[in-house]
C-alpha cells in the first residue's frame, strides 16, 4: 500500500470513529478512574477558605500558611515517583485503589489534627496518595479508551479537579459558621469521603487491556478491548496493535503468553532518558514543558488564594470573599465540560493555543487593575469589578485548554512499555512547579506587589504558547500505537515524509507550528 493509499485510509477510520456512538461502558469505567481526581480539587478548593480558619486558630505567620498549603505538592511528588513503576508491577486498577486508600488515611489524620506538626503529617500522607492518583486515572483512561473519544474520556481527569475544587469552596462557604476549632477540621476531613466510594468502585472496573498484553494475558485483553471498542473489528485491529507495541508475534493467540521483562517495566528509566530516540526525546520535551507551563502561569495562585486576591480588590467580608470564591469554582467547571465536547471535533492544538492565549490577556489586565487598586488611596469600583471579572476570565481560558489538555496530551503520547513511567515525570515537573507557585505567592506578592506577581505569570504564558505553537504536534484521531509518527523532527521543509517502517505509518501534512517525523 502506497503512503498515500494509507493517509486516505487513516482519514477515513478517524470519519468513521467520529461517526460511532460513544462507549458507555468505557464512559463508566472513565468516570470512575477520574473520581481519583476530585480528591485534589477538594484540596486545592478547601484550603483556598480553610486556611483563614487555620491560621486564626494556630495563630500562624503567613509564611507557615504558605508552606501548609502549597506544601501538599511536593509531598505528591513521592507518590508520582513511585506510581510509575508500581503501576507497571500491580496494574492500573489497584494503584487507583491504592491511591483512594492513602488518602482516605490523609484526610483523617487531617481532620484530627491538634496542631500544626500533625495537620504537615497528615497533608503528606494525603499528599502521597494524590501523586499516585494524579498520575494513574489519565494513563488508565487513555489505554481503556478507544481513539474517537480519548480525548473526550481522558479530560474528566481535569473535569473532576474542577468538580472537586468547586465543592471545596461551597464546603468552605457551608461550613465557616461553625465554631473555630470544629469548621476547618470537618472542612479538611470531609475529603475522607470520596475515596471511600472511590476505593469500592474502581473494584469493579477492568485492568487496563495494554497492561494485561505487557503482562501476556492476551485473552483478558482481548475480553476487555470487545468491551471498550466501537466495533469487533476495531477491538481485533487494536489487539494486534498492542501486540506489536509489546513485542508478541501477531500470530500468538494463546490466552497467556510468556513476555520480556522489558514488558514488566525493566529498563524503562534507562530507555527514556539515556537511550531514547528522538522521537521519544520529543515526547519527553512535549510532557515536560505542558505540564509546567500549565502550573507556572499562576493557576495554583488564582484558586488557592482565590480570598487573598478579592481581599486585595477590595473585598473585606469573609462571606463574600467565599462567594465569590464559589463562583470562580463554578465558572471553572462549566468551561471545563465545554472543553471535553470540544477535545476529539477540535483537537488538542487549538485549544492549548486558544486557552493560553485567553489567560496571557486575563492575567494581564488583572495585573493592571490590582496595580491601579495598590496605587490608589480610594479602590475605584470599576477597577474592583475588573479585577474579578479578569479572575473569572482566566479561570474560563485555563479550563478550555490548559486544565483538561495537559492531562490529555502526555497520557497518550508515550509508547506502551514508557507510558506510565512518561506520565509519571510529567506528574512530577506539574506538582513542583505547582508546590513552588503555592509557597512563594504571598512572599512574592509582598516583593513585587500582588500586580506583580501577574505580571510575571503573563511572562510566562506567553512563553507558554510559544511553547505549544513550536514543539507540540496535533494528536487527535491516531491510536496510542500511532503516535511516534507525529514526534521526531522539527520543521520539516517538505510537505510529505518517507513511509515509518511499519503498517501504521502515515503521511502527515505540514501545518505551521506542528512537527512531523522523518526517516
Amino acid at each position: 500500500m502506497t503512503s498515500e493509499a494509507k493517509v486516505v485510509e487513516s482519514e477515513e477510520a478517524h470519519q468513521t470513529r467520529k461517526n460511532l456512538k460513544l462507549n458507555n461502558y468505557t464512559f463508566a469505567c472513565a468516570i470512575l478512574a477520574s473520581i481519583t481526581s476530585i480528591l485534589l480539587g477538594y484540596d486545592i478548593g478547601v484550603m483556598s477558605g480553610a486556611a483563614i480558619y487555620i491560621k486564626r486558630d494556630l495563630k500562624l505567620s503567613d509564611v507557615k500558611i504558605e508552606i501548609l498549603v502549597g506544601i501538599f505538592n511536593l509531598y505528591s511528588l513521592v507518590g508520582s515517583c513511585l506510581a510509575g513503576r508500581t503501576s507497571d508491577w500491580i496494574g492500573r486498577r489497584y494503584t487507583i485503589v491504592f491511591a483512594g486508600a492513602i488518602f482516605f488515611v490523609g484526610a483523617i489524620l487531617m481532620g484530627f489534627s491538634p496542631n500544626y506538626a500533625f495537620l504537615m503529617f497528615g497533608r503528606f500522607v494525603a499528599g502521597v496518595g494524590m501523586g499516585y492518583a494524579l498520575m494513574i486515572a489519565p494513563v488508565y483512561t487513555a489505554e481503556l479508551s478507544p481513539p474517537s473519544s480519548r480525548g473526550f474520556l481522558t479530560s474528566f481527569t481535569d473535569v473532576f479537579i474542577n468538580v472537586g475544587i468547586l465543592l471545596g469552596y461551597i464546603s468552605n462557604y457551608a461550613l465557616s459558621k461553625m465554631t473555630l476549632k470544629l469548621g476547618w477540621r470537618m472542612m479538611l476531613g470531609i475529603g475522607a469521603v470520596p475515596s471511600m466510594f472511590l476505593t469500592v468502585g474502581v473494584l469493579a472496573m477492568p485492568e487496563s487491556p495494554r497492561w494485561l498484553v505487557m503482562r501476556g494475558r492476551l485473552g483478558e485483553a482481548k475480553k476487555v478491548l470487545n468491551k471498550t471498542s466501537d466495533t469487533k473489528e476495531e477491538a481485533q485491529q487494536r489487539l494486534a496493535e498492542i501486540k506489536e507495541a509489546a513485542g508478541i508475534p501477531e500470530n500468538e493467540e494463546g490466552e497467556v503468553v510468556e513476555v520480556s521483562k522489558r514488558n514488566r517495566g525493566e529498563g524503562v528509566w534507562k530507555e527514556l532518558f539515556l537511550d531514547s530516540t528522538p522521537a521519544i526525546r520529543h515526547m519527553l520535551m512535549a510532557t515536560l514543558g505542558i505540564h509546567f507551563f500549565q502550573q507556572a502561569s499562576g493557576v495554583d495562585a488564582v484558586v488557592l488564594y482565590s480570598p487573598t486576591i478579592f481581599e486585595k480588590a477590595g473585598i473585606t467580608s469573609d462571606t463574600y470573599k467565599l462567594l465569590a470564591t464559589v463562583g470562580v469554582g463554578f465558572v471553572k467547571t462549566m468551561f471545563i465540560l465545554v472543553a471535553t465536547f470540544m477535545l476529539d471535533r477540535l483537537g488538542r492544538r487549538p485549544l492549548l493555543l486558544s486557552s493560553f492565549g485567553g489567560m496571557l490577556l486575563s492575567l494581564l489586565t488583572l495585573a493592571v487593575s490590582l496595580t491601579v487598586i495598590h496605587e490608589s488611596k480610594k479602590k475605584p469600583i470599576w477597577v474592583i469589578g475588573l479585577s474579578m471579572v479578569m479572575v473569572l476570565s482566566y479561570v474560563a481560558s485555563f479550563s478550555i485548554g490548559a486544565g483538561p489538555v495537559t492531562w490529555v496530551y502526555s497520557s497518550e503520547i508515550f509508547p506502551l512499555r514508557l507510558r506510565a513511567q512518561g506520565m509519571a515525570v510529567g506528574v512530577v515537573v506539574n506538582r513542583t512547579t505547582s508546590g513552588v507557585l503555592s509557597i512563594t505567592f504571598l512572599s512574592l506578592s509582598k516583593a513585587i506587589t500582588i500586580g506583580g506577581a501577574f505580571f510575571l505569570y503573563s511572562a510566562i504564558a506567553a512563553f507558554g504558547w510559544l511553547f505549544i505553537y513550536t514543539v507540540l504536534p496535533e494528536t487527535r484521531g491516531k491510536t496510542l500505537e500511532e503516535m511516534d509518527t507525529s514526534f521526531g523532527k522539527f520543521w520539516v521543509k517538505s510537505t510529505t515524509t518517507k513511509p515509518v517502517n511499519n503498517r501504521h505509518a502515515q503521511v502527515p501534512q505540514l501545518q505551521q507550528g506542528t512537527i512531523h517525523v522523518q526517516t
